[in-house]
């Protein structure tokens, strides 16, 4: 879902595909970025490692000045990371790029 470079940005979110993949049982990972965020393509790149090595799980992105979406999500920062599983957020960071720390965050979301 992140595209074939490690640290492209681009927004891949879509609420219906958002909606469908929760109704499916799916754990859903968004992300947030902005232009220039050094810390954002960290984030993406991590995630786009754990793409591979977890299964079940659905990633998408948006860039944070997307307000329709950041407000649908409640989110005011670059480099948020939301987690979501039998339809409710289970998880919110802001900043985090460490892999253990994300990776942790996963396992604890499965």
């Amino acid at each position: 879902m992140f595209g074939n470079n490690a640290s492209a940005k681009e927004t891949t979110y879509n609420k219906e595909l958002f909606n469908k993949a929760l109704s499916n049982g799916k754990i859903v990972v968004v992300s947030s970025w902005i232009k220039y965020c050094t810390s954002c393509a960290s984030q993406i790149k991590v995630l786009n490692k754990a793409k591979k090595d977890f299964h079940n799980i659905e990633y998408f992105t948006f860039d944070v000045t997307n307000k329709e979406i950041a407000q649908f999500f409640n989110v005011q920062y670059q480099t948020t990371l939301l987690i979501f599983k039998d339809n409710k957020e289970v998880y919110r960071s802001i900043g985090e790029t460490t892999r253990e720390l994300i990776y942790e965050a996963l396992k604890s979301s499965i």
